[in-house]
């Protein structure tokens, strides 16, 4: 770290540089650095252009990777370039350039991270301006050769707890440490975990799993680790580990046993991704398997939110645990006095048009009972589960047999009632 001196020394030997050739050569290898890495940046996002994605995260990532080239392969040019030129040449230029150069690549790392870290984007942008505000600040600290004296002064704004000398220093070194450890963990579990979800070749429920492992092993890792930088000594977390275990015996018992469910279910496989369900008088399909709860898309579209403990003591219906492709009752009654043989083809026929109705299992047609108000038929047709939503087929059918029945004047009975009044013993 310069000192104000050594700084002040700098700026001496630029001013001697700018009287000769040594700067002449700094300022080709400046230049020189800047177009290799301007040609490297254009060379591979050419072909990693963000257009060619189809998913807006993967668009923001590979956006991000390539803005992160020209700043990183610069710093590390001008570095060699002024490894080069120290044996022949004063490097005052180039010694003065690399701090700013790699404050840049800096605020591009840490933007690159947060982006990769947090789905959210609009409360980034703040922050993004936050840290590089910080990151040029403190280069400026840095080559002026204030920030010795700015820590010296930040260490004797203290306060004493017992035993403990807690500076207003101290408490940034800590914050500072803590974020930046959370960030790398959180980065690299975000990291890991696409890595895990794009294996196609392994389960999708397995792969939920490994997932929420290495994130919640890296998110512990990085709070240790934190609280190591601090100072914290680690035998005060026998204390809160004990407090924590008395917190779940007595109120977080429900807490716990959802995320323990949740890995039951991951686990056993007995929930899947896409799977139909019926469970707590909700169906649905199955879109996100969390750690505490799992999120069923119903058919009028919304979102309904299940405990995970509720699957695995309660009496689930997966309508695609063995086989992925769903039967549709279609429930259907005519008069006694329409053409019995006539309907029944026509329910086949409407089955047989629809494109999503599969041709084995073939649709069947059955006569279930003879009820009060007519005869009671029953079509009963196969699907594919992730094709189509039960209810559109359901209805389509119904208006293809609606039409037909119309042509060829075939009765959809409506409930008939005798009303029988008695006036004064007579029967009127």
């Amino acid at each position: 770290m310069p000192s104000k001196t050594e700084f002040h020394e700098l700026l001496y030997g630029l001013l001697t540089d700018l009287q000769s050739t040594n700067v002449l050569w700094q300022i080709m290898v400046l230049l020189a650095s800047f177009a290799v890495a301007w040609w490297l940046q254009a060379h591979i996002t050419r072909d990693t252009h963000p257009h060619v994605f189809s998913s807006n995260v993967q668009r923001i990532g590979v956006g991000s990777i390539n803005r992160l080239i020209f700043p990183i392969s610069a710093l590390v040019l001008v570095l060699l370039g002024r490894w080069v030129l120290k044996y022949e040449y004063s490097v005052n230029l180039l010694s003065i350039a690399i701090p700013l150069i790699f404050s840049y690549a800096l605020i591009h790392v840490a933007v690159y991270m947060l982006r990769q870290t947090f789905s959210s984007r609009e409360w980034l942008r703040p922050w993004e301006r936050y840290i590089s505000w910080g990151i040029w600040f403190g280069v400026m600290l840095y080559l002026t050769g204030l920030l010795p004296e700015v820590l010296k002064m930040l260490d004797a704004m203290s306060f004493s707890v017992g035993q403990y000398r807690i500076s207003v220093l101290l408490v940034g070194q800590g914050v500072l440490s803590v974020a930046i450890t959370m960030l790398l963990a959180l980065w690299l579990g975000s990291a890991m975990e696409a890595r895990v979800m794009g294996a196609v070749a392994m389960h999708m429920s397995l792969r939920v799993m490994i997932a929420k492992i290495i994130r919640a092993v890296l998110v512990l890792l990085g709070v240790l680790i934190a609280l190591s930088m601090v100072g914290i000594d680690m035998t005060l977390l026998s204390v809160f580990g004990g407090a924590l275990g008395v917190g779940l015996g007595l109120g977080l018992q429900k807490i716990a046993s959802n995320y323990i469910s949740g890995f039951i279910i991951l686990m056993d496989r007995s929930l899947r991704i896409e799977d139909s369900v019926i469970v707590d008088n909700h169906s649905g399909k199955v879109t996100e398997l969390t750690m505490r709860y799992v999120v069923l898309k119903a058919t009028d579209g919304s979102d309904v939110l299940i405990p995970n403990d509720i699957f695995v003591t309660s009496a689930v219906v997966n309508k695609t645990y063995s086989d992925l492709n769903l039967c549709i009752g279609i429930p259907v009654q005519i008069s006694y006095a329409s053409p019995l043989e006539i309907a029944m083809q026509i329910l086949l026929t409407a089955a047989n048009n629809h494109e999503y109705v599969l041709a084995e299992p073939v649709p069947q047609v059955f006569l279930v009972e003879f009820a009060d108000n007519g005869i009671s038929l029953r079509l009963d047709v196969w699907v594919e589960h992730l094709k189509g939503e039960p209810l559109p087929i359901r209805s389509a059918i119904n208006m293809e047999i609606w039409r037909e029945f119309q042509k060829q004047g075939i009765e959809i009975p409506s409930p008939q009632r005798e009303v029988i009044i008695k006036r004064q013993g007579n029967i009127v």
